[in-house]
This record gives structure tokens, sequence and C-alpha cells, in this order.
């Protein structure tokens, strides 16, 4: 197995040049300097999307929102579904929540016997103070809980958990633009009711009056999205061969998914792939569906004890512990 499957996929904005790229509380667009061309000179670069947010982009293609369950590809795999503690109403889920299992929504919540979910994480990793981790178990015990947190990485970062275990991002993905140049516009918002603004009335804070606004856009030479898969990490969990097989296929699932379902990221950024061989070697969307499908039915060792439901808790606005 090679120790990284890596993908630069081309892309173009569409339906224009212009492009809305990801902005930062305090910092604004997240440009930078890189060697491009064929003389290898310093350009203007800029982040479109970042790996935080490709990861969630990743994650939401597993995700139904309309039946707040996985869509019909990841089925059959274990998940954490948290429901209201008074009337059983879906809240979130271990696949949806920033933090994944380590969610506030999971670990304060309880399962259906009573069991705190702290507990209940700390006795299936197996902790103890002033014990070495193992990853390995960590790795199956996670798998028996959520296997996409072996994909996306989750950090059971509490007190409460000794060593506080950590699984890094094995899907990792971000987008670029090279030889970025910014395209400036703007635009007022109207208030065709309120003409004027007296003193005591209210103006632009509370929406009201003309708001004029400027706007940053971008062209650039060239946008890619850059992936990396690491095969040697989830190969390092010491799961059975179908089990990492499995989890390379989601992962792989997922990257088809995100670029046949369409990169719109946000209202003025959308993206087409340019060139298909970009993706030479990645099995096509129903191939790898089929493959997970196949593997989740029968050959992993891991999921012979699993019915295939999530596992439900309960949470009841949190607690205060000591």
């Amino acid at each position: 197995m090679s120790k990284r499957e890596m993908y630069t996929i081309g892309l173009k904005a569409v339906p224009s040049d212009r492009f809305q790229p990801t902005g930062f509380p305090d910092l604004g667009a997240a440009k930078f300097q890189k060697p491009a061309g064929p003389n290898n000179e310093w350009v203007d670069a800029i982040l479109v999307e970042s790996a935080q947010s490709m990861a969630n982009r990743f994650e939401a293609v597993g995700w139904s929102e309309e039946h707040q369950e996985p869509v019909t590809a990841l089925r059959g795999l274990p998940w954490v579904k948290v429901v209201a503690g008074d009337d059983g109403r879906y809240l979130t889920s271990s696949r949806t929540e920033a933090h994944r299992l380590a969610s506030a929504f999971v670990k304060e919540s309880v399962t259906t016997d009573g069991t705190d979910m702290v507990d209940e994480i700390y006795n299936r990793f197996k902790l103890a103070d002033d014990t070495p981790l193992s990853l390995n178990e960590i790795a199956a015990a996670i798998f028996a809980l959520d296997p996409l947190c072996l994909i996306h990485g989750v950090f059971f970062a509490d007190k409460r958990w000794p060593g506080q275990p950590k699984i890094a991002r094995a899907l990792t993905g971000f987008i670029e633009a090279t030889d970025v140049k910014e395209a400036y516009s703007g635009g007022v918002k109207r208030d065709d009711v309120r003409h004027s603004i007296d003193e005591g009335m209210g103006g632009a804070a509370e929406g009201y009056g003309h708001v004029p606004y400027s706007r940053t856009e971008y062209t650039a030479r060239s946008i890619a999205l850059y992936v990396s898969i690491d095969a040697a990490q989830i190969e390092a969990y010491g799961l059975s061969a179908n089990a990492t097989k499995l989890l390379l296929a989601i992962a792989r699932w997922e990257v088809r998914s995100i670029l046949d379902l369409g990169l719109r990221l946000r209202t003025a950024c959308e993206f087409e792939p340019i060139n298909g061989d970009d993706l030479a070697g990645l099995p096509d969307i129903d191939a790898l569906a089929s493959e997970i499908s196949d593997l989740v039915g029968g050959g992993v060792d891991e999921l012979e004890d699993s019915d295939g439901s999530s596992l439900v808790v309960r949470w009841s606005g949190g607690k205060k512990r000591s």
C-alpha cells in the first residue's frame, strides 16, 4: 500500500472567472505568495477554501439533512445519534458535530441504560491514569462508535479522559488559487420606505436607510483542489484488512461525491473540474458505493456485532461535574 494517495484537481470558476474566497475574522481573505510559472517566480496566491472547511464539506456529502441520517451509501455503519432528553426529538450527531464523538452534546449525554458517555468512552477506550494510550485499541473502539472519525479526525480534549486521545485527519483537502488579481465591485442596500433618517429613528445599524457597500472578488491564472488520503495512517490503526479497505473506500467516495455533486461553496464561489484525467486511478462514484456496500454487508470483522443502527444517547442540557 502506498503511503499516501494525492490528487491535484484543476478547477475553473463558473459562471464567470470571478470567485469569492473564504474569509477569516480580522484577516479577510488569506493571501500569500508561492512560486509558480515556467520561471518559478513568486506570485500572489489565495486560500479559497481551508482544510477545516473542506473536511466539513467531505462529511456533508454523507449526510441527509432531509432525513437527519447518513445517506444510502453509508448506511449500516455505526454512528452516535443525540436526542433530546425530554421528548426524544433529534438534536445532532457524531456525523454533524464539529468535534464529532468528542462533541459536548455527545459527552454530556447518557446512554439508554443511564451510563454517562464520558464513562462509556472511558471504558471503551480502556483508559487509565498513568498508563500509555493504545492507538490500536482506541482506533477499534472509535470504529465501533463511528468509523468516519478515523477518516476526519477527533480530539478527546477533556481532563476526564486520561491522555486525551487524538486521531489526526486522514483525509485532507483544500483549494488554492494562484497568480490572483482583485476584482472590485459594490452596491447599495436600498430603503424605499424610509427616505430620510432623523435622530432617534434608527439608522444603518438597525437596517434602515440606503447603505452602500464594497465587494472584493478575485480572478486567478489557475485554481486547484489538493487532496491527500493518508493510507499509511489508516493502515496503522491495526484494524482488519477489510476494515482498512472500507475506510479508504469511504474517503475516496467522499472525494468523488463532492466533485460529482458540485463545488458551490458560497453565493459567488462555484467551481467545476477542468480535466477528468486529474482523478485518474480513482474509481467512479458508483463503483465506490458498491465497494462500500459489499464491505458493510459482510467481511468486516469489526462490524460483526453491529446491527447497523445508531447508538442513541440522550442530552438534557448538559450536566455540571466535579
